[in-house]
């Protein structure tokens, strides 16, 4: 009878670190849908061609998740800048975006360690519940079988002009003004992986998310890699300027404002076009 006790515990202890030691990698690919309309009296077939490959190629990047059963890091691959076409310069504005990303689920909170307009922030605040909505619809991401859910959220939209050769009328300034639109992100998910993590911000779901669309950008999982041999190491993120994440955003507003000002009044008959992408 001791020993059949004996054996029990083994059992739960063995099961007990498993968990503890469980760890991942997993790789995704972004893609994002441009939907841009160009004066075709400015702009030949031919600049506009080049220009669209070029911020096509802007949007498409690797980035690795490493996790384990309670917290992950995200951040971007490192990969070399593409030339840009002669007589095109493209200006790229993002917001939203992330050098590292720690998330700790278990916890419910994130460290954004983010460097914008030179300098390094470190944005610390509580991780968003997401209401996600389970569907049950099923499909397979490479090995795994993945579960539908979808979120309806709203997000700002403001309606970006282009401006060739400098030129710029009252119109032009009036589609700058932003709206609220309602939309719904899809995610795939699989409970293969039993953590509630996922790319980017995304979390909160009973499997790891494999896929997710918003309706403008796309992450999908290209290559996993669970309990590799070389331990991973999750730190957080400690250096920057710590802040929360509304001020930070009210920072990154005021230097938006401040950019599409400076490029208003700078009249230098370039081919420049300036691009604001929101997170």
């Amino acid at each position: 009878m001791k020993q059949t006790v004996l054996l029990i515990v083994t059992v739960l202890c063995s099961t007990v670190l498993f968990a503890q030691d469980f760890q991942g990698v997993a790789t995704y690919k972004s893609h994002r849908k441009l939907d841009i309309k160009l004066d075709s009296t400015q702009v030949d077939s031919g600049m506009k061609e080049m220009l669209m490959a070029q911020l096509k190629k802007q949007f498409e990047k690797t980035y690795t998740l490493t996790f384990n059963k309670e917290a992950s890091i995200y951040k971007e691959d490192e990969q070399l800048e593409a030339p840009q076409p002669s007589g095109i310069q493209v200006v790229m504005v993002t917001t939203g975006g992330s050098d590292v990303l720690y998330k700790n689920t278990k916890e419910g909170r994130f460290t954004n360690q983010n460097e914008s307009f030179s300098k390094l922030f470190l944005v610390k605040d509580a991780l968003k519940p997401l209401d996600w909505k389970l569907t049950g619809e099923t499909k397979n991401i490479g090995e795994y079988t993945c579960y539908k859910a979808t979120l309806t959220r709203e997000r700002e939209v403001i309606k970006t002009s282009f401006s060739y050769n400098g030129s710029k009328n009252e119109e032009e300034e009036e589609d700058a003004t932003p709206e609220m639109e309602e939309y719904i992100t899809t995610a795939w998910y699989t409970t293969e992986i039993p953590v509630n993590n996922g790319p980017s911000n995304y979390h909160g779901l009973p499997g790891l998310i494999l896929e997710v669309n918003d309706g403008r950008e796309t992450l999908i999982c290209s290559k996993i890699v669970l309990n590799p041999k070389k331990r991973i190491d999750i730190t957080e993120p400690k250096k920057g300027k710590e802040i929360t994440q509304e001020k930070y955003d009210a920072i990154i507003e005021k230097k938006m404002e401040e950019m599409s000002n400076q490029y208003s009044r700078e009249q230098d008959g370039g081919n420049s076009f300036s691009i604001s992408i929101g997170g």
